[in-house]
């Protein structure tokens, strides 16, 4: 017996649930972007998902990718930000925070509460661009590339440590974003390597 089967749900009433619900919509196309990431980008690299109140495993999926684990954050369109400004081209804004306030350590050992995520918390972000057209397509970019936040509450030495909440992005994908991710993963193994060839001189 299937899930909605068990609830005793119809597809007319989980439609009208739907429609009258935006939080939910968001949520159920979150996860449901996970799984058309893994899909069309990462058939042939089995993922881990970590627990989500995992914090020494940030990030939605990890793959494993020419001998590193890289952890891919899967993040989604604010739809009300959303343009169409020509023929298959839009532009809006991406959805890159956490869900909640939260107390963080910042690398120069600043704690604060805050909303934005922490600059290396993860490897690569994928955005979920179905608000662009209703196609099940992704743009891409590593976390070191991302901008960050200018939020005047944090001092500018603060401020580069933390990503900004909602980044521009545009369809077809300009810098940072990419239409791809593997030359992105590529970069993230090199960078790798370099850092423990670093570490050991």
């Amino acid at each position: 017996m299937g899930y909605l089967e068990r609830l005793g749900i119809t597809q007319i009433e989980l439609e009208q649930i739907l429609a009258s619900s935006a939080s939910l919509r968001g949520i159920l196309v979150g996860y449901l972007a996970e799984v058309r990431l893994m899909e069309t980008w990462f058939r042939d690299y089995p993922p881990k998902k970590y627990d989500d109140h995992d914090r020494k495993h940030k990030g939605d999926r990890w793959i494993s990718y020419k001998g590193r684990e890289i952890s891919i954050e899967v993040k989604s369109l604010q739809s009300g930000s959303v343009e169409q400004i020509g023929d298959d081209q839009w532009t809006g804004a991406v959805q890159i925070d956490a869900s909640d306030r939260r107390p963080v350590v910042l690398p120069n050992g600043d704690r604060l509460e805050t909303v934005c995520l922490v600059v290396g918390g993860f490897d690569l972000v994928a955005v979920n661009l179905f608000e662009f057209g209703g196609k099940w397509r992704f743009a891409f970019a590593r976390n070191c590339d991302l901008p960050r936040s200018t939020f005047r509450k944090y001092t500018p030495e603060q401020r580069q440590f933390l990503l900004q909440t909602t980044p521009k992005i545009t369809w077809p994908p300009q810098p940072p974003f990419r239409e791809e991710p593997f030359a992105l993963m590529d970069a993230i193994v090199v960078e790798a390597l370099l850092d423990e060839m670093a570490a050991e001189d």
